[in-house]
């Protein structure tokens, strides 16, 4: 398994405080930094994932709980509406985030913002994010958007405007607890439904519809 290379300033630290402990001869706490450290870079894992299933399906840009779907109107990805799937991750899910449809990043937007819960209703608007707009080959528009939540430190993301991606790729990841939207047309199909868990790279959450 793969492992973010965010996550080792956070690991360091701990195993460094570690080797000190078990140097002085406190066996008790060089381990529960040892575990700590351990701990926390199971945050930063990235387990290879393969989908081959249909060509055209979006997939799962994060791990987690789906916890809403609704339609909405949101010009910064372009006109007309959206469906979006929010996910949220727990400590406990994999932190990393994976583009969900081959295209091109025709926008890769940053914006600071504050830390409420990432499962406020208004956690979207306000906190700090990241917006991901890919073309796909037909044109149509898909949004990623990732918010930073109650104890994340910081949204990282690897995409930039004008790259070519394909679908599983690493795109980012967000450091702890956090929320992810998917936005796609209202005219796709929505595959998952709210209380359902996803695997980035691995669940399909959406096509377009048969005809298009």
């Amino acid at each position: 398994m793969k492992l973010a290379k965010e996550g080792w300033p956070f690991v360091l630290p701990f195993w460094f405080l570690a080797g000190l402990l078990f140097y002085f001869e406190r066996p008790g706490w060089g381990i529960g930094a040892l575990v700590l450290g351990l701990l926390i870079l199971l945050f930063f894992r990235d387990p290879k994932r393969v989908y081959e299933g249909n060509a055209g399906y979006v997939l799962a840009p994060a791990d987690g709980l789906i916890t809403r779907i609704d339609t909405i109107e949101d010009p910064e990805i372009g006109p007309g509406r959206y469906q979006r799937i929010v996910t949220f991750l727990s400590v406990f899910d994999v932190h990393v985030q994976k583009v969900p449809t081959a295209g091109e990043v025709i926008v890769s937007r940053y914006a600071r913002g504050r830390k409420v819960a990432a499962f406020r209703e208004d956690a979207g608007e306000v906190n700090e994010k990241h917006l991901s707009v890919i073309r796909r080959p037909d044109s149509d528009l898909i949004g990623v958007r990732q918010i930073a939540g109650l104890l994340a430190r910081r949204v990282v993301c690897y995409l930039k405007e004008g790259d070519r991606v394909h679908r599983g790729q690493s795109m980012g990841l967000i450091k702890f607890s956090s929320r992810v939207d998917l936005l796609v047309p209202e005219s796709y199909r929505v595959l998952v439904k709210k209380g359902d868990r996803v695997k980035n790279g691995a669940t399909p959450m959406a096509s377009p519809r048969e005809g298009q």
